[in-house]
């Protein structure tokens, strides 16, 4: 290797590694023994002790980062690891399971969280001179990459600002939009383009994701949404999983059991009940369905997360 390229190599991890410290610094000031906190709008940090079992939620399209400790994400039978030296790119609402697998007392997991505005997406696209047109129909909704000097750097000038909430009113907003710049001119840029398109539901695959979001709890015909949106079944099918790594019925079974969990828990409705809520007409077929998802039958799932969480239970860790 070249020497001034090794030379410059070195410097830039050597810079990496003194924007990771601070980021622990920074954040670990601001979370203190809070589980979450949100600094700034669209902006939350995370921390944790310990390890947790898989959470299972609906990721809303966002930028991740982890400053101390790991994580792993499930989509469908995918599986997502990140951790300091990686980010990871969520374009679409989608049903994971995610676990926090490096965290201690001495060194708590520490993470940050933007969310990602498919308004503001397609701002900078426009800026950019890019179109919200996409060739690909198989960009992946989830992604995990690795970080980056630049945008470290930018990262790190989005935690400073809160320091100076006056400030931050105003510069916040242009580090997003750099963040966010960063993101469309790197190697993953399609795959946050496809917010844009998605935020907008232009496409036939946003189009049947926004119907079956709407419609989980519905009897849906796997023909009829592929008629609607003007796809065979067989190409429905294949650019749907390509995009969410799950089947339309599947990715519905996910949003039906994980809304049914909400309702138990938020609502302290019964099982059968809570069947028949998310779209159920048998309820033990709903019990072997929560269980085969969740480890253990409705009731005593939620016992035990009322137990396990206390007064924590619905934070999530990103």
């Amino acid at each position: 290797m070249d020497p001034a390229h090794l030379e410059q190599t070195e410097r830039e991890a050597q810079r990496m590694q003194a924007y990771r410290e601070e980021l622990v610094e920074r954040i670990t000031q601001v979370v203190g023994y809070s589980h979450a906190v949100e600094p700034l709008p669209g902006v939350s940090f995370f921390r944790r002790t310990e390890p947790t079992g898989a959470i299972h939620r609906l990721s809303d399209p966002a930028f991740s980062v982890i400053a101390q400790g790991s994580k792993e994400l499930y989509l469908g039978d995918v599986l997502y690891r990140y951790d300091p030296y990686h980010y990871c790119l969520g374009t679409v609402e989608l049903p994971v399971a995610s676990q926090i697998i490096e965290a201690s007392q001495k060194r708590p997991y520490l993470s940050l969280r933007m969310e990602l505005d498919p308004a503001l997406v397609g701002s900078v696209m426009t800026e950019l001179g890019h179109t919200a047109k996409s060739k690909r129909t198989d960009a992946k909704a989830l992604f995990v990459g690795p970080m980056d000097v630049g945008l470290l750097d930018a990262v790190v000038r989005l935690v400073r600002l809160t320091d100076t909430p006056t400030e931050a009113r105003v510069l916040a907003p242009l580090v997003k939009r750099e963040i966010i710049c960063r993101l469309l001119l790197g190697e993953q840029g399609d795959r946050l383009r496809y917010i844009a398109i998605m935020g907008g539901y232009t496409t036939p695959i946003a189009r049947a994701i926004d119907q079956l979001r709407q419609n989980f709890d519905q009897q849906i015909r796997i023909d009829d949404v592929a008629q609607e949106i003007g796809l065979s079944v067989s190409s429905f099918h294949h650019q749907f999983k390509a995009v969410t790594t799950l089947t339309p019925l599947q990715f519905q079974k996910q949003l039906r059991l994980q809304e049914a969990r909400r309702l138990m828990l938020g609502e302290d409705l019964d099982a059968a009940s809570t069947a028949f809520r998310v779209g159920y007409n048998d309820a033990s077929h709903f019990n072997r369905e929560y269980k085969r998802l969740f480890g253990l039958p409705p009731v005593r799932d939620v016992e035990r997360l009322r137990e396990a969480a206390g007064q924590t239970v619905g934070v999530v860790a990103d």
